[in-house]
């Protein structure tokens, strides 16, 4: 795909260095929340997992005559919170994706729209030329 190389048709070409380095750091803190949002999806799954397996051990506990055992299970920890007594692991999630990640989200388009007339990736696609004029296929 033949393209126009001139500075105004390459993302963020009239970007500084330092522009481009805050622009990435803004780009890479926005992947890692990313990020983190999926491990609070997994944390949010694999605990209503381990609470599906409590629940199946309080039927299990009262079938065998382990009453107690049982209301312990239904009492003490199906109705428990992960943070705290009402904070499910559901409520953790959205709220981390109400607040820092819409949050980051939204600073990360701000920035690239400021910066790099909303072009995503203007670092790696800077090195990618670079490596490319260094291999002459430039």
């Amino acid at each position: 795909m033949a393209t126009d190389d001139s500075p105004s048709e390459r993302p963020g070409a009239l970007l500084t260095d330092t522009e481009c380095a805050a622009l990435h750091e803004v780009e890479l803190g926005l992947e890692w929340l990313q990020r983190a949002q999926g491990c609070l999806l997994e944390f949010h799954h694999a605990t209503g997992h381990g609470m599906d397996h409590l629940r199946e051990a309080e039927t299990r506990l009262r079938e065998s005559g382990h009453d107690e055992l049982a209301d312990s299970i239904r009492d003490d920890l199906l109705p428990h919170g992960v943070v705290d007594e009402d904070r499910w692991s559901y409520d953790v999630l959205e709220n981390f994706q109400e607040t820092l990640l819409a949050e980051t989200t939204g600073v990360e388009r701000r920035v690239r729209d400021e910066l790099a007339d909303g072009k995503r990736h203007v670092p790696e696609r800077r090195q990618e030329r670079a490596w490319k004029r260094r291999a002459g296929r430039d």
